[in-house]
């Protein structure tokens, strides 16, 4: 009979699966010789496909015509104005008056703002963001796939330039489900990954560099909950509720606090 998850080695080979649908094909492949034959044959269809199939050129005649129909719907689309609506319009009153009194003023304030003002966003936040986003795509996620802390923690070493904490805390939650190396801010970081019911928590940690830790945020949907232990900086990243994500983190710091004493 044909094995129940080769639907899902099909989407997980089309790229179609979450990191986490995609660790468990991934998973299942390694003991089920039915499923690796499957991605064997899939890989060998794709190419032969890009090996044989030729691509026909469309004939310059066609592209031409194409071309111009387009021009000229957008020309229908998108009408060029009127000489008269052109000149009806007198930009020098608009700066006679943006330059006087408070209008220029405001004008100068303005100007002054965006010449002097701090960058409104943080390289290390958008770091921190793509890589957790990154991370999620099939076959991102863990370099070294193990639940358990003696196998994860000293894979680090050799492929990040730090040894962050590393445990599991399956019964509060959190199950460890590997680690990764990932580079950012000019160093190689270590990423400790768990898994919190449906939710992935990236974990990264790095160096304490001379920057200021940020305070706690979200962007664009995802926490980033920051703390620092000794000389490196860890911040937790996940799409999963605050409360929940700083209850890992408290674990952590306490974990980290133990080993330091």
């Amino acid at each position: 009979m044909q094995c129940a998850e080769s639907m899902r080695v099909h989407a997980y080979f089309d790229g179609e699966l979450d990191a986490l649908a995609a660790a468990d094909v991934e998973r299942h492949s390694a003991t089920c010789a039915e499923c690796r034959a499957l991605l064997h044959d899939l890989q060998q269809v794709r190419a032969a496909l890009r090996q044989d199939l030729t691509y026909e050129a469309a004939p310059a005649a066609l592209r031409a015509r194409i071309t111009r129909s387009l021009i000229q719907e957008s020309a229908v689309s998108n009408p060029r104005p009127s000489r008269d609506r052109l000149t009806s319009w007198r930009p020098r009153l608009f700066w006679q008056g943006a330059f006087s009194g408070i209008g220029g003023t405001a004008l100068a304030a303005g100007i002054a703002f965006f010449l002097f003002a701090p960058p409104l966003t943080n390289p290390l936040l958008d770091d921190l963001v793509g890589a957790h986003v990154r991370s999620l795509m099939p076959d991102h996620l863990i370099d070294v796939v193990s639940t358990d802390k003696h196998t994860v923690k000293p894979w680090f070493a050799g492929h990040t330039d730090v040894s962050p904490v590393v445990a599991d805390f399956e019964q509060q939650g959190y199950r460890l489900i590997g680690g990764r190396a990932d580079y950012f801010d000019h160093q190689r970081a270590a990423v400790v990954v768990y898994q919190h019911g449906a939710h992935v928590i990236n974990v990264f940690s790095w160096a304490t560099t001379t920057g200021a830790l940020p305070a706690n945020t979200t962007r664009n949907g995802y926490h980033l909950a920051f703390w620092k232990t000794g000389n490196l900086e860890y911040c937790a990243v996940s799409d999963t509720a605050w409360d929940e994500l700083l209850g890992l983190t408290r674990l952590l710091q306490d974990m980290s606090t133990h080993d330091t004493r």
